[in-house]
């Protein structure tokens, strides 16, 4: 017997502009079909690209609207189609597969979108896994990083960097990492050599490796990024930005991601999943949950995510 839909708040895009576009809607939840679930939401992870991708970035067309928002989020899964791979109350984080509006009481997303959740993540950090984790994968395996490297990590507190940083050095090489000095106590604690950015970067990398850096992971995308790496790594091709996508062509670095030119990684990206999950279950990667808000709270939730100082994932709870 088919499941009857129901009824769910969402955020969405009214237009294109700014955090006060968004509303809270109710909206109807469509019963799982083949190889879909539902998946009743715990918390929902903020990325940067969620404002890009209502901001009008990326096109502004107004058949696209009201836009959903939200890519990455942790549940528990309330409904099943035929040939799903999920039973209804499993735990689960949701991400990829073209999940998507996730910023919602409760979704229906292809089973694909699917990732067990370890019994030892808490809800908020594993909303905010997998997108950044994902992506640091991605730097690593395109860096080419490995045990005995030492490594060069742009943006070393952030959300993507941080997580590079921790599976570069659960990976055996040595990291060093840009931050502001508010941050490197903090970086400290995961074995990371913190480095304050700006003028005279390339010196201070140099003065801690003496015998030269083997890779560098770009996760902010300025100029200082790409020279310094370009200055300390003797091997362009271990060179990997998700930013600097217009001098990654000219310097013949890697790109990677949605950019312009660059590698979108989709399959290594899916693949990496389920090793990011237990790793973070087993506490070996740890997500920095900076700040929750309410659902009702998404546009304030917004604005701090695009003030560019979070110091961490900033989450919403349904």
């Amino acid at each position: 017997m088919p499941v009857a839909a129901g009824m769910a708040t969402a955020i969405v895009a009214t237009a294109f502009g700014g955090p006060e576009v968004l509303a809270s809607v109710e909206t109807e939840v469509p019963p799982p079909g083949a190889h879909e679930v539902t998946v009743r939401i715990r918390a929902a992870a903020i990325n940067p690209i969620d404002y890009k991708l209502y901001s009008g970035a990326f096109g502004a067309d107004p058949s696209q609207l009201p836009k959903r928002v939200g890519l990455e989020a942790a549940g528990v899964v309330t409904a099943v189609g035929d040939d799903a791979t999920a039973a209804v109350g499993d735990e689960v984080i949701v991400y990829g597969a073209g999940a998507a509006g996730l910023f919602a009481t409760e979704v229906t997303v292809p089973d694909a979108a699917l990732t067990p959740k370890p019994a030892g993540l808490g809800w908020e950090p594993a909303a905010g896994l997998l997108l950044a984790g994902v992506t640091a994968v991605h730097t690593l395996e395109a860096a080419g990083v490995k045990d005995g490297d030492t490594v060069l990590v742009h943006g070393a507190a952030g959300s993507v960097g941080l997580l590079a940083a921790q599976l570069a050095v659960a990976r055996g090489a040595r990291v060093i990492g840009t931050a502001a000095p508010s941050r490197h106590d903090a970086l400290r604690g995961y074995g990371i050599e913190p480095v304050a950015y700006g003028d005279g970067l390339a010196e201070r990398v140099r003065a801690l490796a003496p015998d030269g850096v083997s890779a560098a992971i770009d996760t902010v995308g300025t100029d200082e990024a790409v020279d310094v790496s370009l200055e300390v790594v003797a091997d362009r091709s271990r060179i990997a930005t998700i930013a600097a996508f217009g001098r990654a062509g000219e310097a013949g670095i890697k790109a990677l991601g949605g950019g312009p030119g660059a590698d979108p990684g989709t399959e290594l990206r899916a693949q990496a999943r389920a090793e990011l999950a237990r790793l973070a279950g087993e506490g070996k990667v740890e997500v920095v949950v900076a700040r929750t808000y309410p659902l009702a709270e998404t546009a304030d939730a917004m604005a701090f995510v695009a003030e560019g100082h979070a110091g961490g994932k900033v989450v919403l709870l349904p």
